[in-house]
């Protein structure tokens, strides 16, 4: 919708009803715009905080996103009434299942130095999935602000009702040498989820009430315009 049309729309509308109609649209715009992977935002804010404690910044390394996107994917039906993750894998799935899954180069594979998991029953904003699912403890702060880390990737999975789980995991390998992943990750085929350092928006790891307000607001919108026109 441009300004233009605005304009000509002025004359037939009162000032109350324009600027209802602007702030509508422009609440439309803003549901409707894709803020970004929330992956993308917890390595931002986990960035952030290493920053403030004088820790360099970690590189976000799309490899170590997808992987652990295939974590976090396997660990699904496995969140507790106390959003505990239980989750039963091996190390050697990262090099056979995982790296292969996500088409990383096998003489790029470097050494995972740690990880955080978590899940909660209802989707959480990435800042609150931060402070409230991934780092909640010593135990947890510990993992994060490990000297040797380098690289970090995130990935966030869910269902439509929860639970919604998240997992970070954390390497010392170099940048652009490491978890490179083939023909830079253009034939995944990414159905769930998100992970970080892609810029292919999330599926199915937010929540639908968001897709649902956009589709409402998108209606509501469209009634109003063929009532003033």
């Amino acid at each position: 919708m441009s300004f233009l049309f605005l304009h000509m729309m002025k004359n037939n509308l009162s000032s109350y009803e324009l600027h209802f109609f602007c702030y509508l649209l422009f609440a439309v715009l803003v549901f409707s715009h894709n803020h970004g992977n929330p992956a993308n935002e917890i390595v931002d804010i986990i960035n952030k905080n290493l920053t403030d404690q004088k820790f360099p910044n970690l590189n976000n390394n799309p490899g170590l996103g997808c992987m652990a996107l295939q974590y976090i994917e396997s660990c699904k039906g496995n969140c507790t009434d106390n959003n505990v993750v239980n989750c039963k894998t091996l190390d050697d799935d990262f090099t056979e299942v995982f790296g292969p899954n996500c088409g990383v180069e096998l003489p790029t594979f470097g050494t995972i130095t740690g990880h955080i998991v978590g899940c909660q029953r209802k989707y959480l904003e990435p800042s609150l999935a931060f402070s409230q699912v991934l780092v909640v403890d010593k135990k947890s702060l510990s993992v994060l602000r490990n000297k040797t880390h380098t690289e970090v990737g995130v990935g966030l999975v869910g269902h439509h009702k929860g639970p919604f789980f998240w997992c970070v995991l954390f390497s010392n390998g170099k940048t652009n040498s490491t978890f490179v992943l083939e023909n830079r990750g253009a034939g995944i085929e990414q159905k769930k989820g998100c992970y970080s350092g892609s810029s292919i928006p999330c599926s199915g790891g937010k929540k639908n009430s968001v897709v649902l307000l956009n589709i409402f607001s998108m209606c509501y919108v469209f009634i109003l315009l063929l009532t003033i026109m």
